[in-house]
């Protein structure tokens, strides 16, 4: 329960990410009009909405800084209320380039003056998206592979099994390395990657279970009563075979963030541009021994999140195991 405490408020902090860290107030009064521009960052940066022309190619702190210029008649912005951490994870700042945790930057900053705190909180979303979308790929390759196997066997099964051991005899991450390396720096990228590399478990896993529910009175009964093959395996069988996938899937979202931090910090990961906590570790490598705040911060994030996700892992398995619910 520790563990799915920890994992929400991740999630949580994944979703409001720029309600907490960013240089978008999250209110302001502009020529009399109450703005929320954090808010409608958002809809902005989903191609929904577009900024109001004084907005555009303008960043906030600067245009509330030009404000603070003017003669008093003449200001139009109002009060504002910037968020917590009021850095962009890439926002430079070169009076402050690899400093300690202070009252300015709360984590320090990196060799660019970027604050630590700010690239940490969004790169908690970076790297609970990868993991979410690469995990989704996977366990849907695996469960209809294995699905198909487990029910029609014969051919279908042969080649299937044979398919998942050519998988299982390559090492996944030297594998995802070989084909990121040549790849365009990018988000989808890693995800597609990791979603198509690794679902030779999940398949084996989805296997074993149709083999063992498909010869249960049930499904035997729904044979005899003319049920059609898809109603039998998405209806009877499926649902009764995705528990232990479950599971699979929440150590798999630990591994995924894990790889991914490990691409970035050899520099195969995402663009430089975007913050993960792999790319700050890479940072920090650099500027060793200083900026042990570069190393300490995200390293901690990275073993949290992955403890709290194989916690979360281990808490499902126990549960949805009558044997140890017995006991």
């Amino acid at each position: 329960m520790v563990g799915l405490a920890v994992v929400a408020l991740l999630a949580v902090t994944a979703i409001l990410a720029d309600f907490i860290a960013g240089d978008r107030p999250l209110a302001m009064v502009y020529d009399g009009r109450i703005t929320l521009p954090a808010a409608k960052g958002y809809f902005v940066d989903l191609g929904l909405a577009s900024w109001p022309a004084e907005f555009r190619n303008r960043k906030f702190k600067h245009l509330v800084a030009f404000d603070r210029l003017l003669p008093p008649g003449e200001r139009r912005v109002g009060w504002v209320l910037f968020p917590p951490i009021p850095f962009s994870p890439n926002d430079f700042d070169l009076n402050y380039v690899i400093t300690p945790p202070s009252g300015a930057h709360l984590l320090g900053t990196d060799d660019t003056g970027r604050d630590i705190a700010s690239r940490l909180i969004h790169g908690t979303r970076i790297s609970l998206s990868i993991g979410l979308v690469a995990v989704s790929i996977y366990i849907t390759i695996g469960v209809i592979l294995g699905a198909l196997a487990g029910y029609f066997r014969g051919g279908v099964d042969l080649m299937v099994s044979r398919l998942i051991e050519l998988m299982i005899c390559f090492p996944v991450f030297f594998l995802i390395i070989a084909i990121v390396a040549y790849l365009p720096q990018s988000i989808y990228n890693i995800m597609i990657v990791i979603g198509i590399t690794g679902w030779a478990g999940v398949a084996r896993l989805v296997r074993g279970e149709f083999l063992r529910l498909a010869a249960i009175d049930y499904v035997t009964a729904a044979r005899a009563l003319g049920f059609r093959t898809t109603r039998i395996i998405f209806r009877h069988v499926l649902p009764n075979a995705l528990a232990p996938v479950f599971v699979s899937a929440t150590f798999g979202v630990a591994v995924a963030i894990l790889v991914e931090s490990s691409l970035s910090f050899l520099g195969f990961g995402v663009p430089p541009n975007v913050a993960s906590w792999g790319a700050i570790l890479a940072k920090a490598r650099e500027t060793l021994p200083a900026g042990w705040w570069m190393t300490l911060f995200p390293g901690g994030a990275i073993f949290i999140t992955v403890t709290a996700l194989n916690l979360v892992g281990e808490g499902l398995r126990d549960a949805m195991d009558p044997r140890l619910a017995r006991r």
